[in-house]
Parts: C-alpha cells; sequence; structure tokens
C-alpha cells in the first residue's frame, strides 16, 4: 500500500498512476451525464442564480439529486451511488465551469456529507444522508468567524450542555456557502470554551438565524451569509463525533475540499481555454485571426501546459486515495484515507487555483477589451476564480503546512529526510538532460535535498520561518507536478496514445520550466541560511543536480498551441 508523500523518496513506476486517459467507461459516462446538466440545466439558469433565487439552486440541486450526481461517491446504504473518488472528480470538472453552482454542489456533495458520512453515528448517517444525496436538504458548513479564519481553531462560538443533555450554542459564523437556504449546517464550536466540537444543527432549531447576503467579487450566483447563533438548542443527538474531537472532521473536511476544489479549478481552465481558443480562432486584427500570431499562440500553450500538470497531480493522487480507500463504506476509512495523502491534497489546491487564475487572466487578456466586459464569459470567469486561493484554507496557509506535514510524516515511519537528502543529492540523475525525466528526478532530488539542509540548519527553527517554508513548498510541488507529467505521458507512450507526443511535449516544457524557477528559489533559499563558502559549496552541491541541457521548448509550445487551436478547446481531455 503506497502511503502519502512515498514518491518524494521513492520511484513510481507509470503503470501505477491514474491519469485522465484511464478512467472507466463507468467514468465517462457519468462525466457525459454531469457535463449534459451543466449545458442543459445550470448554463440557463445563471441569470436567475445572479439575481439570488434561490429556489431556482434548491431546483438544481434536486435536479442533481436525481441524476445521483451528489451522492456520486456516497454508499448506496446511505442513499448514494458508491462510485469511487475518480467518479466524484469527474462530475466536478464537469462544474468547474458554472463556479456559483460548483461551489452550491460543493458545499453540498461534500462539506455537507463528509462529516457526517466519516465522523457520525449510524443514526445520523440514516437520518440525514440520503436526503442530502437525493437534494432534499441543503447542507452547509460553518467552521469560519470575522476573527479566525485561517486560524480555524481560535473559534469563538460557544456550546454549553445543558441538564436535559442538550446543546446550546452561541456565535456567528462568517462566509457560510449556502448560508441563505440551507436547511441544515455542520457547526464548529468550542464546548465549555475549551473542547473545539462539530454540531449538526438544522435552520428550524430555535435560535438559528442567517444574515445578509455578502456582495462578492465573484460567484454571485451562490449563496454567502453569516450563521448566527442565539442560545441555538441542539439535541443532544446531534453532536458530532466527541467533544473535544472536531479538529479531527475539520481538518479532515478541509483535506477533501481541497482535493475536490482542485477538480472545480481543472474544470474551470478547461472551459476558459476552449473559450480564448474559439475567440482567437474568429477575432481578426492585421487582416488575420489573431490565433496565427506566435504571441498569442504562445498564451493559449501555456494554459494547456498549466493545466496539464494539475490534471496529472490530481488524477495521481485520485488514483492513490482510491487505492488507499479499497472501496470501502467505512466512513473511518475514507477519512484515514483523506488524512494519509493530506500533504498532495495542499499541493493540489495550491497548485490547482493558481493555475486557473493565469488561465483566466491569459484568457481576458486574449480577449482584449472584449474580455473586461460582462457581455463575454471571459470577465465572470475571471471574478468567479479568484477566491479559490482563499477557499479551503489560504494559499499561503497550505504551503506552510507542507514541509512539517512531511517532517511529522517521515518521523512517524521512523525515517529521516536529512539522511534521504543526503542520500538523493549524493546519485546521478539519470535519462538524457534535456528529458522531462531527468527534470522531474532532478526536481525531486532537489526539493527533498532542500527539505533536508532546512532541516539540518534551521531545526526547530524551521516552522517560523515562514519564507523557507514557501519556498520549500514551491519546490515540492513543482517536483510533484513535474513526476505526474512526466508518468502521465511515459503512459501514454506505453499504451500508443494517438497524442503521445503531444503528452511528451507538455511533459518536457513542464519539466524545463520547473528546474528554471528551482534554480531561482534554491539561490534565494540558500542564501538565506548559508553565507561565504559554505553558501558556494551548498549552491554547487544543488546546482549539480539541478545542471540540464537547453530544450526548443518554443517548438513543443508551438505544438501543443497548434493543437488548441486546430481543436478551438484544451487537447489532453482524456474524458472521452
Amino acid at each position: 500500500m503506497r502511503l502519502g508523500a512515498d514518491w518524494l523518496t521513492r520511484d513510481t513506476a507509470a503503470g501505477d498512476v491514474l491519469t485522465p486517459e484511464r478512467l472507466s467507461d463507468e467514468h465517462r459516462l457519468i462525466g457525459q451525464t454531469a457535463a449534459e446538466f451543466v449545458t442543459n440545466e445550470i448554463a440557463p439558469a445563471l441569470p436567475e442564480l445572479d439575481k439570488k433565487n434561490w429556489s431556482v439552486a434548491r431546483d438544481l440541486i434536486t435536479k442533481a439529486g436525481a441524476l445521483d450526481l451528489i451522492g456520486v461517491d456516497t454508499p448506496e446504504a446511505y442513499g448514494g451511488v458508491g462510485l469511487d473518488k475518480a467518479a466524484a472528480i469527474v462530475v466536478g470538472d464537469a462544474f468547474g465551469d458554472m463556479a456559483s453552482f460548483a461551489a452550491t454542489f460543493g458545499a453540498q456533495n461534500g462539506l455537507a456529507i463528509i462529516p457526517i458520512l466519516c465522523f457520525g453515528t449510524e443514526e445520523q448517517k440514516k437520518r440525514y444522508l440520503p436526503f442530502i444525496t437525493r437534494g432534499e436538504l441543503v447542507g452547509a458548513y460553518c467552521l469560519s468567524e470575522s476573527g479566525s479564519g485561517s486560524d480555524a481553531l481560535s473559534v469563538r462560538a460557544r456550546a454549553t450542555r445543558e441538564p436535559d443533555g442538550s446543546w446550546l450554542l452561541n456565535g456567528e459564523k462568517m462566509w457560510i456557502t449556502n448560508g441563505g437556504f440551507a436547511d441544515l449546517f455542520i457547526v464548529f464550536a468550542k464546548v465549555d470554551g475549551e473542547k473545539f466540537s462539530a454540531f449538526i444543527v438544522e435552520r428550524g432549531f430555535d435560535g438559528v438565524s442567517t444574515g445578509k447576503e455578502e456582495h462578492k467579487m465573484g460567484l454571485h450566483g451562490s449563496s454567502t451569509t453569516p450563521v448566527i447563533l442565539q442560545n441555538a438548542r441542539v439535541p443532544a443527538a446531534n453532536l458530532l463525533g466527541e467533544p473535544g474531537r472536531g479538529h479531527k472532521i475539520a481538518f479532515n473536511v478541509l483535506n477533501y475540499g481541497r482535493f475536490k476544489l482542485t477538480a472545480t479549478c481543472t474544470g474551470g481552465a478547461r472551459a476558459a481555454i476552449a473559450e480564448a481558443a474559439e475567440y482567437a480562432g474568429t477575432r481578426r486584427q492585421f487582416g488575420r485571426p489573431i490565433a496565427e500570431f506566435g504571441a498569442i499562440r504562445q498564451k493559449l500553450a501555456d494554459m494547456a501546459l498549466r493545466l496539464y500538470a494539475v490534471d496529472s497531480m490530481l488524477f495521481r493522487t485520485t488514483g492513490l486515495i482510491d487505492e488507499r480507500i479499497g472501496g470501502s463504506d467505512d466512513g473511518q476509512v475514507m477519512a484515514a484515507a483523506l488524512e494519509e495523502f493530506a500533504i498532495e491534497a495542499s499541493l493540489l489546491k495550491v497548485a490547482g487555483s493558481e493555475m486557473i487564475d493565469f488561465v483566466v487572466d491569459e484568457n481576458v487578456q486574449i480577449h482584449g477589451g472584449n474580455g473586461f466586459v460582462a457581455d463575454y464569459a471571459a470577465e465572470r470567469r475571471y471574478r468567479d476564480a479568484r477566491v479559490n486561493r482563499i477557499f479551503e484554507g489560504t494559499n499561503e496557509i497550505n504551503r506552510l503546512l507542507v514541509p512539517g506535514m512531511l517532517i511529522k510524516r517521515a518521523a512517524g515511519r521512523g525515517e529521516s529526510l536529512v539522511e534521504a537528502a543526503a542520500t538523493a543529492l549524493s546519485e546521478s540523475v539519470p535519462g538524457s538532460k534535456d528529458s522531462g525525466l531527468h527534470c522531474a528526478t532532478a526536481m525531486k532530488r532537489v526539493a527533498l535535498g532542500a527539505l533536508g539542509l532546512a532541516i539540518e540548519t534551521l531545526g526547530s527553527r524551521l516552522d517560523q520561518e515562514q519564507e523557507t517554508l514557501m519556498s520549500l513548498s514551491d519546490l515540492i510541488i513543482d517536483a510533484f507536478a513535474a513526476e505526474s507529467a512526466v508518468l502521465r505521458a511515459s503512459q501514454t507512450s506505453s499504451s500508443g496514445h494517438p497524442l503521445a507526443a503531444l503528452h511528451g511535449d507538455a511533459a518536457d516544457v513542464i519539466g524545463h520550466d520547473a528546474i528554471a524557477r528551482a534554480r531561482s528559489t534554491t539561490s534565494t533559499l540558500l542564501a538565506s541560511m548559508f553565507e561565504g563558502p559554505e553558501l558556494q559549496k551548498q549552491l554547487d552541491v544543488l546546482g549539480t543536480v539541478l545542471q540540464s541541457r537547453p530544450m526548443n521548448t518554443v517548438a513543443a509550445s508551438r505544438r501543443i498551441a497548434d493543437a488548441v487551436v486546430s481543436r478551438r478547446a484544451y487537447p489532453f481531455g482524456g474524458r472521452s
């Protein structure tokens, strides 16, 4: 059984990795169902959703439930269809272009279901999950407060036990998706002001109300309100899990949220690339379509490359989680799998949200002045994407978490990252120095090597050196992306995929770009830890590993751009 983050210290065979090209017919069918639902139901409803017509949102949720899209990965015993996480990712990706409804849907099929499924009693599961999966109950997740966004455990909401065993909850939750019309809230509060705990709270309970809709930059068709608890009386049976164990629920739900959010980002990016390619093919300047200009083609290629890297990382992680769950319907098994791959979830969340920001920005740029006006979808996509870097823990928080999680994970396994780093830096990097394989392997070794040097040099001070932690995370993200892209490309080559050569181009460019960034990052990182001869020594060590021969990435990018322009779409779909 593969473990979380062991890819950093161990080799992975291409045949062991899930990629979009290896999806089953069942996955493709559920993806087609979701895509048709987006086209036929969600897209026509966008104007009403933007007007805050929540009856339309409720109707869409009910229809999604009837198509088994909400409970796609919920066990059949609780009203779902019991498919795997790959199916859930395919559905999330399909909804990505409808970002407002994707937020509504994500709160429903993830943030409301996972806490109950993984940590609820059998009675709680049977009482609530079938109605949520059918869309008859709308759910919301209430963790954040005005003074506890990133510092989630510092919530001020309080829960007091009454003589009859019930609970009185007091506090105010902020930025709650689906808040304006949800029937059910997963609420976090501190029992006796100390024990961080979770509760299932129904809107109909005394003392539960919601505030006004927030006026947001984007996601205008998604409800976002405060949830106000004023002596809200919650039955004893609605405590979720044990008092003082709410952090286990909160963090594992966040792991799932980060994982699923990435699918929304890939779906949104795919739609934006198609829109950009279509516009570039029809918009004429200087007597010809702008898609014929090298500057525009480079943008289209870069957009596709960013998506290819994240898509490859996402499906690789999905395969690992599904392997860990092993088809089990046990919520605790699912929670353990999500916790095992918490590092990957954080890497994905950062990479995915920053990828789509790049893609929608370039889409606006390709549209020129038209991209800045609401008549074109490019404007909506740009606004809607910005919140992804804040959702599910800010990107800064996720970057700061990764090195510490790696260190803790290695210690728990009795492994020394310092020793592993020394070994990695002492070995020669295999493969031709102009290949994606060489670059990906070099990235892994440099990321591990830099982490080992930071542990050895800074010791217990490392967790206070936030700039260092952020740089280490950037190296680790690039290493995961480069290797995931190479493994996917290798797989397509072995299987004789018709676009195998184009996959190879993508992997090579992603690897070379990662190496270029790593040279700058490691220089800054090492200079913050060493001086004089020791600095030069460490620069030489990491510089040797990062050696590569220049590749004609312009030619490879042109071939990718040709494919985007000719198809008027992202060419590496893998879903049909």
